[in-house]
């Protein structure tokens, strides 16, 4: 799929606020003698676009035909942005362009300061003149909407029913909490925060989420509803509500997800790829961009190494997992020889991440399972036993011990939630001391290794 998409090259208008994020890189010693504050050293400067600049920069990143309308200010920053984008930069005298300056020490943001004007531009003729050139061979349209002044209430509407008058999806990135300029779009993509000023829910459980997904839908005659979870995933609703997880490995910097998730989903919609696979690719797409600092973007080739480092990466030393895991909390433990890996084994360890935010598995080495199972066994490797169960999305972290128990990886690991079998009910189970809870999950029925192994034998 990922080789596909990266050979077409669709094009795709971006209208809204462009922004630039200027990044000082200094480093820090001291506290100010004349006030207590921090005295920054000021050691290198970097401009990247922003915004819907960033959106722009995304579907580059992507091989889309990327086009860009907008209005910026006639100043140095607005003429930047006219000059190093592809499509219709307006220049208006009198508004200041979107400068964020952010200083930081190390990869810690220590101040952002903001240089722009915020009112509605005085060049709407002009850019829906603009518009009607640009659009009449484009095959999916962004709304970025950062309420700086470009996406008027005129603009949103005219645009929109452009787009359906000429059947080009039209994607919302919105903001505020009156979405009825965007009424007819083919999908708004608000944050969770969003969603509830916008529709006035008190919050998003499991119940509310669907019932906001389809108000959502209804109230402004969307083609889907959707609504961006954070570390949750993403939630979309065609004809029922589907939740896609995350894929997220370690969030640094979510500076620009939103844009990467619009990009990519416009990017799909724009080649009639289906809705469910197009929220997978953006999930990855916002893991990707939120494992770098600043705002970013995110190629195909980005996402295929991420997708190959997502389970090899999962497999870690005792000493690096007791690292990763020092400040995390709800940690699940559970431990196993995993040989062949079956049904059962899947839907046990499904049930185990449920219970909390991580899900480590304990992996006995081959010796082990020698000692454990006798000389035949283990039919699978170590390492083929590990990365078969880093593909599984719930499963987080894969550590090999060679003991015949865990006890003292679980002593190092220190899980909150040790998992096992049914099985152990009545039995000590190793390591139950050392944590808060145990848990036993029941088994399915007719799954095992060795009944696996003696059927095959037959």
């Amino acid at each position: 799929m990922l080789d596909f998409l990266a050979s077409k090259k669709p094009k795709i208008l971006v209208i809204g606020d462009l922004m630039l994020d200027n990044y000082i890189y200094c480093d820090c010693n001291r506290v100010s003698p004349e006030a207590p504050v921090l005295v920054m050293n000021s050691k290198k400067q970097e401009k990247r676009l922003g915004g819907a600049a960033n959106v722009y920069a995304n579907l580059k990143a992507l091989g889309a035909k990327a086009l860009a309308l907008s209005v910026v200010g006639d100043d140095e920053n607005g003429r930047f942005l006219q000059k190093n984008l592809d499509g219709k930069i307006l220049l208006e005298k009198g508004k200041t362009t979107s400068l964020k300056t952010r200083i930081l020490s190390g990869a810690q943001q220590i101040l952002r300061l903001d240089e722009e004007s915020i009112k509605d531009t005085c060049l709407e003729d002009e850019l829906l003149k603009e518009f009607n050139i640009l659009v009449k061979d484009v095959e999916a349209i962004i709304l970025s909407d950062y309420a700086k002044g470009v996406l008027s209430e005129r603009i949103c509407k005219e645009v929109i029913l452009k787009a359906n008058e000429l059947k080009i999806p039209i994607l919302v990135d919105p903001k505020g909490k009156d979405y009825s300029k965007y009424k007819g779009a083919s999908l708004l993509t608000p944050n969770k925060k969003e969603a509830l000023e916008a529709l006035k829910f008190s919050d998003l459980n499991e119940i509310n989420l669907e019932k906001a997904l389809v108000r959502l839908k209804e109230d402004f005659s969307l083609k889907y509803s959707m609504i961006t979870l954070s570390e949750d995933g993403i939630a979309f609703f065609d004809d029922k509500m589907h939740i896609i997880a995350t894929k997220a490995k370690e969030v640094f910097d979510v500076t620009g997800a939103g844009d990467s998730v619009i990009s990519m989903l416009a990017f799909c919609m724009a080649l009639d790829i289906p809705m469910i696979k197009a929220c997978e690719l953006a999930n990855k797409a916002a893991a990707v961009v939120v494992s770098k600092l600043g705002s970013a973007s995110v190629s195909f080739e980005d996402i295929k190494k991420f997708e190959k480092a997502n389970f090899e990466d999962k497999i870690k030393s005792k000493e690096e997992l007791c690292k990763l895991l020092a400040n995390k909390k709800n940690i699940v433990f559970t431990n196993g020889c995993f040989d062949i890996l079956h049904f059962g084994h899947v839907k046990y360890l499904e049930k185990a991440r449920s219970l909390g935010d991580l899900l480590v598995i304990g992996l006995n080495s081959d010796e082990s399972v020698k000692r454990l199972k006798g000389e035949k066994r283990p039919i699978n490797s170590q390492f083929h036993r590990a990365c078969l169960l880093s593909c599984l999305y719930f499963v987080d972290f894969v550590v090999i011990f060679d003991e015949d128990t865990p006890y003292e990886l679980i002593k190092a690991l220190k899980p909150d939630i040790l998992v096992k079998g049914a099985d152990y009910a009545k039995k000590e189970v190793v390591g139950s001391d050392l944590v808060k809870r145990l848990e036993l999950i029941d088994f399915e029925e007719g799954f095992s290794t060795t009944g696996l192994i003696n059927k095959m034998k037959e």
